[in-house]
């Protein structure tokens, strides 16, 4: 047992470790308050003998009232330390967690379902809360003053120091049997209630298709089944607690009953005093707060362990480490650079392309077949390249290798002609701009949203590019403009593609990748996004990933693509003729021709 235990323990222990300081401090606070308490019963016997010798009671009256105030002020500074700990804790924990999502590998993240992911943050970090801050103190504590009650109670009378021994024992024992199995119900309930977030998370974000397809009821029963798996769980751990706490107040007031009885035999016997048998008393009565304090806190660490546990386990997810190449020095975004600077690298780098891909082979995990097989593709600093194919060609997945969202198994990506193990995530990431196909929302206003990719752009900057996007009178028709909550402004899913492709655009990249970013605009619009992408093309590179072909036709080049492979590549006239699968492309979606006759 012990050897599981304390590796269990170590984990929950990384997170106090950094407050050490702050534990020992409220360790000796809790130690004085117990000292204070322990001290009572006595003060209160020398009271009962000062009434028995006819003495003065100022004395020992003065004692207790000033323990009272001494132990009041000590115990309200140990709280107020320890839960201005806890909360420390917690935001140690939620900043750690949050930092490792966001820095981990996009596969590493997409793994598990976000609500699952959001419970390390939010339910487990309150878990982590009492066991972290509090439970090292309080058993410590607890185990003290029971220890220095036992003592000090045999200090009065050895026969009931025996009885109430026996007593202790039993809830000891008790305890011990039970508290592994409230443990392990504790950590099922938390499992069961991250499934549930994840299920739930997904749900509501479909909640569309749910309704559609009337699977309120199904959807209900599957998200449920966890919530009643949870509680199955969470009514155990209730139970054996419920048990633990009633064997162990049954045991203390056993222990007073058979106190009363043998300490009444002895003061009858003279052996014992009654002041000294009332001090006794005042000690039993007491020895329930140490009890308490342990079983709760042994409680607090079972669950915390479980939670420390789970947040420790974002500790695995792989990490985008930053591995610059010696004497390599970063470039500077384009938008961070003077004009004249830019156009003298330009000038300086145009025989180089600005991407390459040489015999590049990726899977998606390591015993999975490879997405891509022995890629050849060169990026020209400037015009526009189209990747078509169709579905499981391997054409998003090549998009992933350029944004270093995956790393390729085999051959090697190269940026201005040096190998991308050479650089940082954000230093390729600093020369692109990406538009999803889903385009997700990022919380917060249109304004934050465009801010997104260049956090210094004036006003006029982006409703230049919102301008571009032909997006200029949707957003001064809002109430609120720019700063309208993008969640829940009356904004259709084209609006939301042409935000994402206004953003990308602010940043002014070296490359613009875009998968499929016009495959929610009606044909207008789509004619003027088009343009957007002419003009960019003329000044840099531009990368479309095509599901509709009509969005490419006048590329400078066409890359099709085919199980994971570069089947051909040329330009829209010449794919025509040389190649069968561009060509049914084509026929398949009725594109016409570059001389306007229809394809047959």
């Amino acid at each position: 047992m012990s050897d599981s235990i304390a590796p269990r323990l170590s984990i929950l222990w990384s997170f106090a470790r950094p407050h050490r300081r702050t534990l020992v401090k409220g360790l000796a606070l809790a130690l004085v308050a117990s000292a204070l308490g322990l001290a009572t019963p006595m003060v209160t016997k020398h009271v009962l003998d000062a009434l028995g010798s006819a003495s003065s009671l100022t004395g020992p009256v003065a004692t207790l009232v000033v323990l009272l105030f001494v132990g009041a002020a000590v115990s309200y500074w140990q709280w107020t330390l320890l839960g201005a700990l806890g909360e420390r804790v917690v935001l140690d924990a939620r900043e750690s967690v949050v930092r490792r999502f966001l820095r981990a590998t996009v596969p590493g993240v997409t793994r598990s379902p976000t609500g699952e992911l959001v419970t390390r943050v939010t339910s487990d970090t309150v878990l982590l809360r009492e066991a972290a801050a509090s439970s090292f103190v309080g058993l410590i504590n607890g185990a003290v003053m029971l220890v220095g009650s036992l003592v000090l109670m045999g200090f009065l009378d050895l026969v009931l120091l025996a009885t109430t021994v026996a007593a202790v024992a039993l809830v000891g024992v008790v305890f011990g049997l039970l508290m592994p199995g409230i443990a392990r119900s504790q950590q099922q309930a938390q499992e069961h209630v991250g499934r549930l977030g994840g299920v739930l998370e997904g749900t509501l974000r479909a909640i569309r298709t749910v309704k559609v397809n009337r699977a309120e009821e199904r959807m209900t029963e599957r998200i449920l089944a966890d919530a009643r798996a949870s509680a199955e769980y969470g009514v155990r751990a209730v139970r054996r607690e419920a048990l633990a706490w009633t064997t162990a107040w049954s045991g203390v007031n056993l222990a007073i009953i058979a106190i009363l009885a043998v300490g009444a035999w002895r003061v009858g016997e003279g052996r014992l005093e009654v002041s000294g048998l009332i001090a006794f008393l005042l000690y039993t009565f007491a020895l329930m707060d140490p009890i308490t304090e342990l079983s709760q806190n042994v409680t607090a660490l079972q669950s915390g362990i479980a939670a420390a546990e789970r947040i420790r386990q974002a500790d695995a997810l792989p990490s985008e480490e930053p591995s610059p190449s010696a004497g390599a020095p970063a470039r500077e975004p384009r938008e961070l650079r003077k004009p004249h600077e830019l156009d003298g690298l330009q000038d300086l780098r145009d025989d180089v392309p600005v991407l390459e891909l040489r015999n590049v082979t990726a899977a998606y995990g390591p015993d999975a077949e490879p997405a891509v097989r022995g890629v050849d593709l060169v990026i020209p600093r400037r015009g526009h390249t189209a990747v078509v194919g169709p579905s499981g060609a391997g054409k998003t997945t090549l998009l992933s290798l350029v944004l270093r969202f995956l790393e390729p198994t085999g051959g090697e990506l190269l940026l201005d002609g040096r190998p991308y193990r050479d650089h940082t995530h954000t230093d390729i990431r600093a020369r692109l701009a990406y538009v999803e196909q889903d385009t997700p929302v990022v919380p917060g206003t249109i304004r934050d949203n465009l801010l997104l990719a260049r956090p210094d752009a004036t006003t006029e900057e982006l409703r230049r590019v919102l301008h571009d996007v032909r997006l200029t009178e949707k957003v001064d028709a809002l109430e609120e403009g720019l700063d309208t909550p993008l969640a829940t402004a009356n904004v259709s899913g084209g609006e939301r593609q042409r935000i994402a492709l206004a953003r990308a655009l602010l940043a002014t990249p070296d490359v613009l990748l875009l998968d499929e970013a016009t495959a929610q605009l009606d044909g207008l619009t789509e004619a003027a996004v088009q343009e957007c992408v002419r003009s960019r093309a003329d000044t840099g590179a531009v990368v479309t990933i095509a599901h509709r072909l009509s969005t490419v036709v006048d590329a400078d080049t066409i890359v099709v693509m085919e199980a994971g492979q570069v089947r051909a590549r040329g330009r829209h006239e010449e794919l025509l003729v040389s190649d069968t699968l561009y060509r049914d492309l084509v026929e398949s979606l009725r594109i016409a021709a570059v001389t306007g006759a229809p394809v047959t």
